[in-house]
């Protein structure tokens, strides 16, 4: 049971402080207004702690103004507790108020409509090249489509790191960017207590180095929690580029959605899949990933290991085993194939060569057992080898 003291600005107006000597002096032209909490033993504000009125005895007149409530000896010690100074607080600051806790919000689904506009930083053609080069191959932005890329391009921030051992990042902190390297080496440290700590071990363990192309600082941002490590330079004249928090989760989060959402429709109209709940599809199509070929190219080739499984979004392709110069079959859009070296844990049968352009949605081996279990049975049936055999055994 708590009993607030709020004061609320008088003459002294907001930039009153109420914890220095200012808001002290300002206090006189305030009032005062106790709040209490049910069931609290003191006698109500509205009562005043007056004297019992006698049965058939009128009513005292109206409480004069300004008068504060006498408390009881519960709110009393609460006060005495309050008063005490604590620790890295003021000494009339509450801690027995409960405090409110917020969280940043994004929904993937509005992005498109909530007014966001990605921030633009000019770039030379020197530095733009260096910037493509940077990000080319790091897996985070693999996803993105031309127009999500260039807001990428133009929203990264060029930051040189001029020396070594300049921390860019220090574990416990808020995360307010995501950082692609472009030039020098970084070292990685993680503290097991969960944040830098001051002295020579501060740091923590070195866990991992990363390079050119290489990238660190999304997990606070994806996940908005503290920095999960430490990282500083390690080489003189080092180059970063950053992306600030609010555009890499409007962008990159909101690709993840809507690739999420187009694997899903283009799943339903996959026969094979067709007997799967809208959870299990879904969970398939956040392992897949997206391929292009050209025409021509060898999707997967006979005696390789089989590593994914794939399905045709579109384009053609065709089936070519090496006892033959012409096709054995064809695929189009829906079409899945490379599912027989995973089944039997075997090279692979034949060769798939693209006809014409094409896409493709693979998906890695361990996620093929763990997510394509409920239908394994239908791919086993449809296994080529299994149809000829029962083809060659009468009544079979």
């Amino acid at each position: 049971m708590t009993e607030t003291t709020t004061s609320f600005p008088g003459v002294g107006g907001a930039s009153s402080n109420p914890f220095g000597p200012a808001g002290a002096s300002s206090m006189k032209s305030m009032q005062k207004l106790v709040e209490e909490d049910e069931g609290d033993p003191v006698t109500p504000s509205t009562r005043l702690d007056r004297p019992p009125i006698a049965p058939g005895a009128a009513a005292p007149g109206p409480a004069p103004e300004h008068v504060f409530v006498h408390p009881g000896p519960a709110v009393a010690a609460h006060r005495a507790a309050a008063a005490a100074p604590s620790d890295g607080f003021p000494s009339n600051y509450d801690l027995g108020r409960r405090t409110s806790v917020s969280a940043e919000s994004m929904n993937p689904s509005s992005g498109a409509t909530d007014g966001w506009t990605p921030p633009v930083h000019h770039k030379s053609r020197e530095q733009l090249t260096r910037l493509k080069t940077a990000v080319a191959g790091n897996f985070l932005f693999a996803h993105l489509d031309e127009e999500q890329m260039a807001q990428v391009l133009g929203a990264l921030v060029e930051k040189p790191i001029p020396a070594k051992e300049i921390k860019v990042i220090t574990q416990g902190d808020v995360g307010d960017y995501f950082y692609v390297v472009e030039r020098g080496q970084f070292d990685i440290y993680v503290n097991a207590s969960g944040a830098y700590q001051v002295g020579p071990a501060g740091m923590g363990d070195k866990v991992s180095t990363t390079g050119p192309g290489g990238s660190f600082g999304e997990l606070a941002l994806m996940y908005n929690a503290p920095r999960a490590a430490t990282v500083i330079s390690t080489a003189p004249d080092s180059c970063l580029w950053a992306l600030d928090r609010v555009t890499f989760r409007q962008i990159v989060m909101d690709s993840t959605f809507q690739r999420r959402r187009m694997y899903e429709a283009f799943l339903e109209e996959v026969p094979l899949l067709s007997s799967l709940t809208a959870y299990e599809r879904s969970r398939i199509a956040d392992a897949l990933d997206t391929l292009k070929f050209p025409a021509g190219a060898t999707i997967i080739r006979q005696g390789d290991p089989g590593e994914a499984f794939y399905i045709l979004e579109s384009g053609q392709a065709e089936v070519y085993k090496t006892d033959s110069d012409r096709p054995v079959n064809a695929y189009r859009k829906g079409d899945y194939f490379g599912e027989l070296a995973l089944l039997h844990d075997a090279p692979r049968a034949a060769s798939v060569v693209s006809k014409t352009e094409v896409k493709v949605a693979s998906l890695g081996k361990d996620a093929f057992q763990r997510l394509l279990g409920p239908v394994e049975g239908i791919m086993r049936r449809n296994d080529p080898r299994k149809q000829a055999a029962n083809a060659a055994v009468p009544g079979q």
